[in-house]
């Protein structure tokens, strides 16, 4: 098995540094899976007990200058490593201003992902700062725990408003109620609300739009139905949790719900997407 990538595109460091450091804000640990075009961050709480789960994908080719790759073996040409995704931000931390940046997998007392910054110095020779980050093998019988979850039918489909409200407008509510009902319809509007024996607040944002994916026949149905509203109790932390995160600032944000089921979220940037699962509560 072997691994080597090299960054020496500002842009594209600082892309990827805020792409970590948005996955370090969602958990503690992660699986990282490497393929020859693709790098994917992996999180699969089993959503049947509660748990979130996440799936981000990234085109290698639009971060890495170079990038070399070799598997298990030839027809598994992957690599799955668990990691802890805060520490590879905090290592990308001190490379604001580096003039390239490497990442390899080696073996120091334990497999490692050394990451190598090479930084600007008064003196003609650079700086090297090296970052050693532990991390865990995956053995092949486990992979099939990795698969990219599946999407259940969905009920509604909605693009989400800009997702600082959202945060700002979710951090108020948080202070009310341990929960939060999201419901949405096919006709843009979206309703986030927290009902206690005290009080029951709901936020309305309209005009919001739908992703076209639903099909034609579905999009004949009377009007009654496209006002419809589909609805989801989740723990209001973890959809803050996910808020709170954003770094990537999406181009699309758009949310998915399976009435009474699951809340399942999709963030796309143009070589990034992101995908977050949060089941509903009873």
């Amino acid at each position: 098995m072997r691994f080597r990538s090299k960054i020496v595109d500002v842009s594209c460091l600082n892309h990827f540094t805020r792409v970590i450091n948005t996955i370090s804000k969602l958990t503690k640990t992660c699986t990282l899976r490497l393929t020859v075009n693709n790098l994917y961050f992996i999180l699969t709480d089993k959503v049947a007990n509660g748990g979130v789960s996440m799936w981000c994908e990234l085109s290698q080719g639009n971060f890495f200058d170079e990038y070399q790759m070799e598997g298990v073996c030839m027809e598994q040409n992957e690599i799955f490593l668990e990691l802890i995704p805060e520490n590879l931000s905090r290592a990308l931390k001190t490379a604001q201003n580096a003039k390239s940046v490497k990442v390899k997998l080696t073996n120091k007392h334990c497999p490692c992902l050394t990451v190598a910054l090479e930084l600007p110095s008064l003196s003609s020779s650079s700086r090297i700062v090296t970052h050693d980050i532990p991390v865990s093998v995956i053995p092949r019988r486990l992979w099939n725990d990795f698969k990219e979850p599946s999407v259940p039918e969905f009920d509604v489909s909605i693009y989400l408003p800009a997702l600082k409200t959202m945060k700002s407008v979710v951090e108020r509510m948080k202070n009310l109620s341990n929960y939060i009902v999201i419901e949405a319809n096919r006709n843009g509007e979206i309703n986030l609300k927290i009902e206690t024996d005290l009080v029951s607040v709901s936020t309305h944002f309209k005009d919001l739009g739908n992703p076209p994916w639903v099909s034609d026949d579905a999009s004949q149905n009377s009007t009654q139905e496209i006002d419809n509203m589909a609805e989801a109790r989740i723990d209001i932390r973890k959809l803050l949790q996910f808020l709170a995160g954003q770094q990537v600032n999406p181009t699309k944000a758009i949310c998915n719900i399976v009435h009474k089921r699951m809340v399942h979220f999709i963030l796309l940037h143009e070589d990034v997407s992101l995908q977050y699962f949060i089941p509903a509560l009873a």
